[in-house]
């Protein structure tokens, strides 16, 4: 085909009036096909030129949707959290939080924005899509009582992540796990330790385990550190969670349920909730205090067992009392059938038994389990056994390295010329860590807070020997 040299080239005006003409044309033929041609056809071709497209295409798409049926989608969370310090520095704009039961600020990409990642030298395109949904219409009766009504919408979200179709293999098989192995760790970073107890609520906790526990913040700043206790026994437990927790596969080996028992035993005010406190700080575990009094029946607790999380520590305070409470209802019941504290629980001790080392333990990973006592004589052997409570750990009276700590604590000194007087002491009575605190905490100046100590301790000894000796004549005893 020959042009001639003559041939003028279109003006601008004429380009762009053919180009609104065919742009008309377009809309108008949109509409005609909104408006004719039926649903499932547009739907059909929609489906069919987004075939041919991604055939042309050398992209690949994944998509990710926030809930498979009426489950969560874990690896869409697990992407959130991935994603969350991975904010690109072409982002201009990103979402920051602060949850109310959260101490920690979050960032994290906005709906509809992209981020590009590398993994293993490939390049991969994610996207947070987010869509508007209406979900019904109700009436609402205003302060009149006349209607006004309006429509309810939800949201629904998912991932796209994008990559060269070539590297389908790769992406399935290395990248997504590794996605979810680190957002377990980012999830730990951001972790805010939870204190979860029963709620009263009966019927609440009569629609299940999972809505039967509320929790709150644990702020409570015990460490090992911090504990009034000699440092051998303090090396003993830290080595001991320190063990548990890198040794899945091992537990996994020898067919035992991934779990610890520690039974903590000691007169009242030797620092067993303290101690609770330090081993969930030191290893990131939420606790959920479990009062065994609250709990009606063998299935219940079952229930609760399997709504705790992974990696947390499950308490259960004064395990003597509660099994008191349990012995008092089942003779109640054999003099008193229709008594309503005699209805009030049915927990049996096999169903305790069952719930630390039975089939239902082995409902999660990486759980400690705290029994506490004030008298580990009156629990049950069967209850304390090797297996069920691993380590038992006695919470003793204050001793002189533990005074020490208390005065780090409290005073912020390690040496004074007081403290051979007060261990002297310390080593011929019987005095809770909680006392000495409670003396210390009386006066912010080292010198008047110990010789406080001093004169505490000095009648306190007098006291006890005072009640002894009356005790030896027959004389009641009495201890102020």
């Amino acid at each position: 085909m020959m042009f001639s040299k003559n041939m003028e080239m279109p003006s601008a005006k004429t380009v762009i009036s053919t180009a609104a003409s065919v742009g008309a044309a377009a809309m108008l033929i949109r509409s005609t096909a909104r408006d004719w041609v039926p649903s499932e056809l547009q739907h059909y071709v929609s489906l069919k030129l987004r075939s041919l497209l991604s055939s042309l295409s050398s992209q690949l798409t994944l998509v990710i949707e926030e809930f498979e049926g009426l489950n969560h989608n874990h690896l869409f969370k697990a992407a959130q959290l991935y994603l969350r310090p991975t904010i690109s520095p072409n982002t201009k704009r990103f979402r920051v939080t602060m949850p109310t039961k959260e101490n920690k600020i979050s960032v994290s990409m906005l709906r509809n924005e992209e981020i590009v990642d590398f993994f293993n030298g490939v390049k991969l395109n994610w996207k947070l899509v987010s869509k508007e949904i209406p979900s019904k219409y109700i009436d609402n009766p205003d302060s009149r009582g006349q209607f006004g009504g309006c429509t309810l919408k939800s949201e629904l979200r998912y991932w796209e992540l994008s990559f060269n179709k070539k590297h389908k293999d790769l992406v399935i098989g290395s990248y997504l796990p590794y996605v979810l192995e680190k957002a377990k760790e980012v999830k730990e970073e951001f972790k805010t330790l939870k204190l979860f107890t029963l709620k009263y609520d009966r019927r609440m906790r009569g629609m299940g385990g999972g809505d039967a526990w509320q929790s709150v913040n644990l702020d409570h700043p015990s460490t090992f550190e911090t504990l009034a206790m000699e440092g051998e026994a303090q090396k003993m437990i830290m080595e001991d969670l320190e063990r548990f927790v890198k040794r899945k596969e091992y537990y996994r080996k020898v067919g035992k349920a991934w779990k610890r028992g520690y039974l903590l035993f000691g007169p009242t005010g030797t620092g067993k909730s303290s101690l609770i406190a330090a081993m969930a700080n030191y290893l990131n575990f939420d606790i959920y205090d479990l009062e065994l009094a609250d709990v009606r029946k063998n299935s219940e607790l079952r229930k609760l067992l399997i709504a705790t999380a992974n990696r947390s520590i499950l308490v259960v305070e004064d395990i003597d009392c509660s099994v008191e409470i349990q012995n008092r209802l089942s003779a109640a019941s054999a003099t008193n059938p229709r008594g309503f504290s005699a209805q009030r629980t049915e927990v049996t001790l096999s169903g305790l038994l069952n719930f630390i080392d039975g089939l239902w333990s082995s409902c999660g990973d990486e759980r400690i389990i705290v029994f506490t006592t004030n008298h580990k004589d009156r629990l049950d052997p069967a209850l304390v056994r090797p297996g069920r409570m691993d380590v038992h750990i006695h919470m003793s009276f204050c001793s002189p390295c533990g005074f020490k700590t208390l005065a780090s604590n409290y005073l912020g000194i390690t040496e004074h010329t007081l403290f051979f007087d007060i261990e002297e002491l310390l080593a011929t009575m019987k005095v809770t860590p909680a006392e000495v605190g409670e003396q210390l905490l009386k006066n912010e100046d080292p010198e008047c807070a110990l010789r406080d100590l001093i004169g505490f301790l000095e009648r306190k000894k007098s006291a006890t020997e005072e009640a002894a000796s009356k005790a030896e004549d027959g004389e009641p005893k009495t201890v102020e």
